[in-house]
């Protein structure tokens, strides 16, 4: 029988290296799961299904270099895993048992205890009596902060189960994101990782675990791990299994493609994400060492953890080659050397399959050149099924706020206030934030609504004063330097004993972080501060993509286009408006993490749809969904702005099936009250709200019309230059763009730069100067690919030569 398609050709920088331990740890294995009765009498493996899969072959590939000891119990814990995985499909997906599924699953926690002394129940199956003899044989070798991110990933991992049954039971294909999300709880990568810091003797220190770098690192990581085996595992799943969890299948009716193009498309996917490993190591691995002061010791820790992922990724992919569980024919030789390549290896070879360590696609992302003139384009329509709402407080509000954002100098120029001016009068009544606020909380009492539109007044200023300050200049270091400060205007003890203000932002937020913070409780307080930092923190990730001139990585992308957007804050306003008694870990399930998501993911694609022509023509930004999907797809635009109408279709379409399948049996599985119920509904109603009222706020405000629009900086500059009484000189526009009303460049020696924010003083950026004409490259552009992270471009040039 043909196969599906034909795997593509994968990037493959790095070279596979096997364990010498093979062998022990195969005859380890085999005694190990026949005593844990996973084998003959199990129902699901006899001892040929184990020697065919040949777990301890994956764990010699993934981990070459730790001993035979560490060996033997990570290769134990796949073969735990994967029983598991087939235990589970037998008993409960193919007999549609989600009833049973969820007993059996609720039991497994019970074999992980923090404390071994707390011990274990009396197992009742070969997965209880398997973690129980694992657990115990492992944590005692690492610090209690481990042994609680390896038990949460080895949960999300077993509960997540319940995620494919439902699916299967309902028929239904996930969408991109959606599966992307899933697959790393449900696919064990994630839990693989974990597993990397034991036997690559490299836990990761606890106070940078939790940071952007690490776990990007990590869902990168588990990323390539999960889309690699979706591609040879297509065949098993879809054609014998019945899945509908792959990847090839869900870009297949996502993007109506032929399964070819899919798979293609899938591996598009897995090389991006391992070029967004490399990015992330070696541009945020060095700050986040200097930020938290880490010593030799513990950078040696976070670098050897590095590496073993990099060696799990090869070591997968040489497995997947040879494993008889997977579709692979024609990849490997007939050698039964177990190190044999059919590739030309040593000295003098590595010319011989040059794709597999240049992958020259993903160079497009360092290739675009800002300020490019759109074609004119139609905007997709944006579904909304949701009755909006308005506050019959608007008018107030509208008032109010406005004298509020007159006070803090965000509407003219005021000496000695460093980031005032960004706005005028005219551009605050035409972005009328109150509108939004007045259609994300319509039963707000009148303090309320007023607060909200604060908060989101000083956020959009923010935002927009942000690369103004280091965007266009590019200076990471500044950005960072400033977000640091402003957490500062957010005392955890005291929302009000803050530093004293020295800028017009700082001053917004001590202000704002004071009236809403003191009512809120301590753990309110802190997932609200929380929320706030990640918006900051993205900026910077912004700053940072834009000094490499780097179209971000797809997931990448959506994932902290949450933050930019400012996701999490309004969504904490909605939350802790009202009085719950909903359990928090009703909010912490997958299913309202999902439900959030969606929700979110539905409403920063109507500002991108927005404000496209604004941010790429006249802004000269990449932080665009419909700019992502053509440089990833290399599609023209109107296909991109397809794509990403149909992603937005396809996140509301999931908003609601969680909310007409999912919620009802979230409420059985956590037993809530018909009051709880009740609280969970109008939570549902605030997210509808919230999507509704920031649609409508697009659609009636004039700040994305393009008669409204000016190139940046250029603007910005010419009104600095105009409050300090200086003349500005005009620059060249593109030459289809609509005449600038206040956008000229600044002459070097007269230009009013954008003030540093004080303390600690931050680098002034050069002057900037509007974009020339669509033809002329942008400034900087030296005629080839510069910079961090295109060695590989210009490698690729010279071999082309």
């Amino acid at each position: 029988m043909a196969q599906p398609f034909q795997l593509p050709d994968f990037y493959l920088p790095h070279p596979a290296r096997l364990n010498p331990h093979l062998e022990g740890a195969r005859e380890h294995t085999r005694a190990w799961a026949r005593r844990m009765g996973m084998l003959e009498g199990s129902g699901v493996w006899e001892l040929q299904d184990l020697e065919d899969h040949d777990y301890a072959l994956l764990c010699a590939y993934t981990h070459p270099d730790c001993d035979a000891e560490a060996l033997d119990l990570v290769t134990d814990w796949y073969v735990w895993v994967f029983f598991f995985d087939d235990h589970f499909l037998e008993i409960f997906k193919r007999t549609l048992d989600r009833a049973g599924g969820k007993a059996y699953l609720d039991r497994l926690p019970l074999f992980m205890p923090m404390d071994l002394e707390d011990g274990f129940p009396e197992p009742t199956n070969p997965v209880e009596a398997g973690l129980a003899d694992l657990w115990a044989r492992t944590v005692p070798h690492m610090s209690l902060d481990w042994r609680a991110r390896f038990r949460e990933s080895t949960e999300h991992l077993l509960n997540e189960s319940l995620w494919e049954l439902s699916n299967i039971n309902k028929g239904r294909v996930a969408n991109p994101v959606e599966y992307i999300e899933m697959r790393r709880k449900v696919g064990g990568a994630p839990w693989s990782a974990g597993l990397v810091e034991f036997a690559a003797n490299a836990e990761v220190p606890a106070r940078v675990a939790g940071s952007r770098p690490l776990r990007v690192l990590r869902d990168t990581f588990s990323d390539g791990v999960h889309l690699r085996n979706d591609l040879f595992s297509y065949e098993r799943e879809i054609g014998s299994e019945g899945e509908l969890s792959n990847g090839v299948l869900v870009l297949e009716r996502f993007l109506d493609y032929s399964t070819q193009e899919a798979a293609d498309a899938v591996n598009e996917m897995l090389s991006s994400r391992l070029h967004q490993f490399e990015n992330t190591f070696f541009t945020e691995l060095p700050p986040l060492f200097a930020q938290h002061q880490l010593d030799m010791a513990e950078m040696g820790r976070v670098l050897a953890y590095a590496k073993g992922l990099q060696d799990w990724q090869s070591g997968g992919h040489e497995w997947h080659m040879r494993s008889s569980r997977y579709m692979n024919k024609g990849l490997v030789g007939s050698s039964e050397l177990p190190g044999f390549s059919a590739v030309p290896t040593g000295l003098g070879t590595a010319a011989a399959d040059l794709r597999k360590l240049i992958h020259l696609p993903a160079l497009r992302q360092f290739a675009h050149r800002r300020y490019q003139v759109l074609p004119p384009y139609e905007r997709p329509e944006i579904p909304m099924p949701f009755t909006p709402g308005r506050n019959p407080h608007l008018e107030s509000a509208r008032r109010d706020s406005a004298a509020w954002a007159r006070e803090l100098g965000y509407l003219e120029v005021v000496p000695g206030v460093p980031d005032s001016g960004v706005w005028s009068e005219k551009k605050f009544r035409d972005y009328d934030l109150a509108l939004c606020s007045a259609g994300l909380d319509p039963d707000g009492t009148p303090e309320e609504l007023l607060l909200s539109a604060r908060w989101l007044i000083w956020g959009t200023y923010a935002d927009d004063w942000f690369p103004l300050a280091f965007g266009y200049s590019g200076d990471v270091t500044g950005a960072r330097a400033c977000v640091e400060r402003l957490a500062a205007f957010m005392p955890l003890d005291d929302p009000a004993a803050g530093p004293e203000p020295a800028s017009a932002i700082e001053r917004g937020l001590a202000e704002l972080w004071a009236k809403t913070a003191g009512p809120m409780d301590e753990k309110a307080r802190r997932t609200f501060q929380g929320a706030i930092n990640a918006m900051l923190r993205s900026w910077v990730w912004e700053v940072a993509n834009l000094a490499e001139n780097r179209i971000p990585d797809p997931v990448d992308f959506i994932e902290m286009r949450r933050d930019t957007f400012g996701t999490d804050l309004t969504m904490a306003l909605n939350r802790f408006a009202h009085q719950r008694t909903v359990p928090d870990e009703v909010f912490e399930s997958g299913t309202v993490q999902a439900l959030e998501h969606a929700a979110a993911d539905f409403a920063w694609l109507i500002n991108d749809l927005y404000s496209h022509r604004k941010e790429i023509q006249y802004e000269g930004d990449m932080h665009n969904a419909v700019l992502v999907v053509q440089n990833f797809l290399n599609c023209d635009l109107p296909h991109a702005l397809s794509v990403v109408s149909d992603l937005q279709h396809s996140r509301l379409e999931q908003f609601q099936h969680l909310v007409a399948n999912e919620l009802p049996q979230l409420y059985q599985d956590f037993r809530l009250t018909d009051g709880q119920r009740a609280e969970m509904e109008a939570y549902v109603q605030d997210l509808r709200n919230w999507m509704s009222g920031i649609h409508v706020w697009h659609r009636d405000i004039l700040r994305y019309r393009e008669s409204e629009l000016e190139h940046q900086p250029a603007a910005y500059q010419a009104r600095l230059a105009e409050a300090a009484g200086r003349p500005a000189a005009a620059a060249p526009a593109p030459a289809t763009a609509p005449a600038l009303k206040a956008a000229p460049a600044v002459p070097e020696a007269a230009a009013a730069r954008v003030p540093a924010v004080p303390h600690p003083p931050l680098p002034r950026r050069p002057a900037a100067v509007a974009p020339a004409a669509a033809e002329a490259p942008t400034a900087g552009w030296a005629g080839e690919l510069t910079g961090l992270g295109t060695s590989a471009a210009r490698l690729a040039v010279a071999a082309r030569r």
